[in-house]
């Protein structure tokens, strides 16, 4: 392995960690010196099938370089499996420190499109999933008064996107649990932060490409990799972002930025209350210059690679 420690005998759990995002957090996790649970199905973008070869090469990769590493293959979207996930860390290792939720698929539909499969299977998997594993380290954490989580979210939930109701949903849901997460084991010394990574991934090679400027777009995004993403993630389940929680960080490229979070950006008060008609009189017309824009573009890309 490399000469870095910042993880030296941590044990991380990393899912979704066959391909993409996770394999890279995965490897450079164990690099630093973290005993690695690498949980994947082996499933497709849309939550079919089952392959443990994927995440068997990682953990293969590990060990070939001398760290430590076992096998999940454990589904996140279930209260049992996902602790099972834990369990092996915990059995295998002795112990949990960290937690990434990474593990994903999509079912993309414009919402009037979208079936009530399609938005379960994607809130049981981020959401749902982010939530069990989260729940199951929480009393290893809570006992050894330490841990971190690392949660991945989405400018599609963030900022916003054509077709993803249910990712959209997810993954701003994601960020609401990070943040009582943070606030409710803050006294156990257990942190939780989010990532938005803006990288080139299966998750997003479906992006259409039927036009010159989504061809362009595609070819700036496919610049953008997965490894890029993974030393935030390993910063932020260091002790060295002890004092880091509660936060959103987005990584483009060689870029880091903290994201804002929902603040009141305008008021206005009336000693005598307000009706529908003084609303639309008094209200809209100061308010609206602040109003966000919504792109008949898909959104999302309008914060596209420079």
């Amino acid at each position: 392995m490399s000469k870095g420690n910042m993880l030296q005998d941590k044990v991380a759990v990393v899912t979704g960690a066959g391909r993409g995002i996770g394999r890279d957090i995965a490897l450079m996790m164990a690099a630093q010196g973290a005993k690695v649970v690498v949980n994947d199905i082996g499933a497709s973008v849309g939550g079919e099938g089952n392959d443990a070869s994927h995440g068997q090469q990682v953990v293969n990769e590990i060990k070939a370089a001398g760290g430590q590493a076992v096998l999940s293959t454990d589904s996140v979207s279930t209260w049992p499996t996902a602790n099972r996930i834990i369990e092996c860390a915990a059995d295998t290792f002795g112990r949990i420190d960290i937690v990434v939720n990474n593990a994903g698929i999509l079912r993309d539909r414009l919402f009037f499109n979208m079936s009530p499969e399609d938005w379960s299977a994607v809130i049981d998997v981020h959401l749902n999933g982010s939530f069990f594993t989260s729940r199951a380290a929480a009393p290893h954490f809570k006992t050894q008064k330490s841990g971190a989580y690392v949660h991945m979210t989405s400018t599609s939930g963030l900022i916003g996107n054509l077709g993803q109701a249910n990712y959209a949903a997810a993954k701003l849901g994601i960020v609401a649990m990070s943040r009582h997460i943070a606030g409710d084991m803050q006294r156990y010394n257990v942190r939780s932060n989010c990532i938005s990574p803006f990288a080139w991934s299966r998750m997003i090679g479906a992006i259409p490409t039927d036009t010159p400027e989504q061809q362009a777009r595609v070819e700036k995004l496919k610049k953008l990799g997965t490894k890029q993403i993974a030393p935030m993630a390993t910063f932020l389940a260091s002790d060295a972002a002890a004092d880091v929680t509660a936060q959103i960080f987005a990584v483009r490229g060689n870029e880091i930025f903290l994201m804002s979070q929902s603040r009141p950006i305008r008021g206005m008060h009336t000693a005598e209350g307000w009706t529908p008609e003084t609303i639309a009189e008094r209200v809209l017309p100061a308010m609206k210059q602040n109003f966000y824009p919504l792109e008949s573009s898909n959104i999302v890309f309008s914060w596209d690679p420079v």
